[in-house]
């Protein structure tokens, strides 16, 4: 903003030959895609800052205000962990931070140092938030308690996952063992929730059993509207005039397969020669989403990027290769 300013101060300065210049010799040039690229680099991790903070807010509301003062737990490391509290009585907050560690470590290694960081900072957010504010009581009917504490906490898981975290480390869990199983994400994550539920119905009782996994259902669908739909994998197709750079970004950078497709702009109709261009696609997991269009951002703000979401994949470089 300062430099903006600089520039519209000095472009109100008169141009004839009576001005002089001023002290110190004329100020700088400062091309405007410089800082267009710098309003854009400092806006982005303030946006992911800000749905992170939203999430954890969301997330420990559907928690303190839904499910645990009526003993409901969801699924995922969140189910365990509030599965343990209510037998152990140990708070929360301390169960959502060790139970997390592992997977944080785990996703230092697959999705690297940037998602770990953040997703460290949004469970700790969470684990303080949950700590020292306390939430009342908003519902007393057990439906209403399952349908909307899972509405709020899967509002928190999406919107963390939109700002580039996870508040919950089980698909990182999911998307390492899928890699060494033919199992997929979707699959894996179900087969922990059965255990986790199967569990909370002989320790707890079969009725909060069946009413966690309302929560559950719920937060889920929730989730996958606060991302927009993104699923397990997501299509990725990239046209720009820097595809080299941005293909050996993917490859070399995020470790991820790419194809080259030739193709040429839509344009030329009158008969004009049509430009001839590389056009690429990838396939990434919805926790690299966020990773990758800012890579493609960085490199070319203007390229045409498509996603569509694909079920599940075979082959390739999807499980042989790191996430990182």
């Amino acid at each position: 903003m300062f430099l903006q300013q600089l520039l519209l101060e000095r472009n109100k300065k008169p141009t004839s030959g009576l001005s002089t210049p001023p002290p110190g010799g004329p100020l700088p040039e400062f091309p405007a895609d410089l800082l267009a690229n710098t309003g854009r680099s400092l806006r982005r991790p303030l946006v992911q800052a800000g749905l992170i903070v939203a999430g954890i807010f969301s997330a420990a509301l559907g928690l303190k205000g839904f499910l645990l003062p009526n003993e409901f737990i969801d699924g995922g490391v969140t189910g365990i962990s509030l599965l343990t509290n209510q037998l152990t009585g140990i708070s929360l907050s301390v169960l959502i931070v060790v139970i997390n560690i592992p997977f944080i470590i785990m996703g230092y290694y697959q999705l690297g140092r940037g998602f770990a960081l953040r997703t460290l900072a949004a469970i700790l957010g969470l684990a303080l938030v949950l700590l020292v504010i306390s939430f009342p009581v908003i519902a007393t009917d057990k439906l209403l308690i399952a349908v909307f504490g899972g509405f709020f906490l899967g509002a928190g898981i999406g919107l963390a996952i939109r700002g580039g975290a996870v508040l919950d480390g089980t698909e990182i869990l999911a998307v390492y063992i899928s890699k060494k199983t033919p199992l997929s994400v979707g699959d894996i994550v179900l087969v922990i929730n059965i255990l986790i539920f199967g569990v909370a119905a002989m320790l707890l009782s079969i009725t909060t059993a069946l009413y966690s996994i309302l929560a559950y259902l719920s937060a889920a669908k929730t989730m996958d509207f606060i991302i927009e739909g993104i699923e397990e994998y997501t299509g990725v197709t990239i046209i720009s005039q820097r595809s080299d750079e941005i293909r050996k970004m993917i490859t070399e950078k995020l470790g991820r397969g790419a194809t080259i497709y030739l193709g040429k702009r839509g344009f030329g109709s009158r008969g004009e020669q049509l430009e001839t261009l590389d056009i690429i696609f990838t396939l990434v997991t919805r926790l690299e989403v966020t990773r990758l269009t800012d890579e493609i951002d960085r490199l070319d703000p203007q390229a045409f990027v498509v996603m569509s979401s694909v079920r599940d994949t075979k082959g390739g470089l999807v499980k042989k290769r790191p996430l990182h």
